[in-house]
Protein backbone atom coordinates (compact mmCIF):
# COMPACT_ATOMS: atom_id res chain seq x y z
CA UNK A 1 0.00 0.00 0.00
CA UNK A 2 1.46 3.34 -0.85
CA UNK A 3 1.13 6.13 1.80
CA UNK A 4 -0.87 8.76 -0.43
CA UNK A 5 -3.56 5.54 -0.46
CA UNK A 6 -3.63 4.91 2.98
CA UNK A 7 -4.22 8.60 4.02
CA UNK A 8 -7.66 10.34 4.81
CA UNK A 9 -8.13 12.94 1.96
CA UNK A 10 -9.17 15.42 4.67
CA UNK A 11 -6.49 17.93 4.65
CA UNK A 12 -6.42 20.07 6.37
CA UNK A 13 -4.42 23.65 7.06
CA UNK A 14 -4.00 26.33 9.31
CA UNK A 15 -7.43 28.61 10.22
CA UNK A 16 -4.56 31.33 10.10
CA UNK A 17 -3.51 30.21 6.61
CA UNK A 18 -3.87 33.22 4.00
CA UNK A 19 -6.67 32.88 1.40
CA UNK A 20 -4.01 33.29 -1.27
CA UNK A 21 -2.52 29.61 -0.60
CA UNK A 22 1.19 30.72 0.56
CA UNK A 23 3.32 28.64 2.75
CA UNK A 24 0.98 26.59 4.38
CA UNK A 25 1.76 23.19 5.68
CA UNK A 26 -1.65 20.82 5.90
CA UNK A 27 -2.15 17.29 8.00
CA UNK A 28 -4.71 14.70 7.71
CA UNK A 29 -5.32 11.84 9.52
CA UNK A 30 -3.24 8.62 8.50
CA UNK A 31 -3.77 4.99 9.90
CA UNK A 32 -0.34 5.47 12.01
CA UNK A 33 -0.92 9.14 12.94
CA UNK A 34 -0.39 11.96 10.55
CA UNK A 35 0.29 12.84 7.94
CA UNK A 36 1.74 16.23 6.62
CA UNK A 37 2.58 17.93 3.38
CA UNK A 38 3.58 21.32 1.99
CA UNK A 39 0.40 22.85 0.90
CA UNK A 40 2.22 24.37 -2.48
CA UNK A 41 3.32 20.33 -3.94
CA UNK A 42 0.75 18.16 -2.82
CA UNK A 43 1.60 15.56 -4.85
CA UNK A 44 4.90 15.42 -3.19
CA UNK A 45 5.95 12.43 -0.61
CA UNK A 46 3.96 12.89 2.55
CA UNK A 47 5.59 12.67 6.30
CA UNK A 48 3.88 10.61 8.29
CA UNK A 49 4.23 10.81 12.29
CA UNK A 50 3.49 8.05 14.77
CA UNK A 51 0.50 9.52 17.02
CA UNK A 52 2.67 9.89 20.20
CA UNK A 53 5.46 11.61 17.98
CA UNK A 54 2.73 14.18 16.56
CA UNK A 55 1.05 14.42 20.40
CA UNK A 56 4.45 15.54 21.73
CA UNK A 57 5.28 18.14 18.77
CA UNK A 58 1.66 19.88 19.31
CA UNK A 59 2.33 19.82 23.03
CA UNK A 60 5.75 21.66 22.14
CA UNK A 61 4.38 24.08 20.18
CA UNK A 62 1.84 25.03 23.11
CA UNK A 63 4.26 24.99 25.29
CA UNK A 64 6.33 27.92 23.09
CA UNK A 65 3.15 30.14 22.72
CA UNK A 66 2.98 30.61 26.44
CA UNK A 67 6.07 31.66 27.00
Amino acid sequence: MHLQDSVDNNWRKSSYSAPDGGQCVEVAPSPTGCATRDSKTPTAPHLTFTTPAWSAFLSHLAADRTR
